[in-house]
């Protein structure tokens, strides 16, 4: 059975969510023991990348979301904002799930609404 590419990209989209949330967490601690503690700077090393491959594919998804679920510009922005505060992608997540951006049927109901030969 096939999924389709909408229902993958939003199941993507929510793991990514919470995986840059974690990723999140890993580099603040990393920080800690690089700067505070001035133990160890493994944990930079290590989280850093990471962090940084799940924000960026957070936002090709965000973007990837917005062209494929027709959100307006705001939710798109709120998204990629979102990405830059720690634990903020969680929250995004929860909104978006609440207001109906992240279903199949989001962009039907934004094509219904467009007006005619627009």
């Amino acid at each position: 059975m096939k999924m389709p590419l909408k229902s993958v990209l939003i199941r993507a989209f929510r793991i990514l969510a919470i995986a840059e949330a974690f990723s999140w967490a890993a580099l603040l601690a990393g920080m800690y023991f690089k700067w505070i503690a001035r133990t160890s700077e493994l944990g930079v090393e290590i989280a850093g990348p990471i962090h940084g491959a799940l924000f960026i594919g957070y936002g090709v998804a965000a973007l990837a979301l917005w062209r494929f679920q027709r959100w307006p510009f705001t939710v798109a922005l709120f998204a990629g904002v979102s990405a830059i505060f720690p634990f903020a992608t969680i929250a995004f997540d929860r909104w978006a799930g609440k207001r109906g951006y992240l279903t199949e049927r989001a962009a039907e109901r934004a094509e219904a609404k467009e007006p005619a030969g627009v």
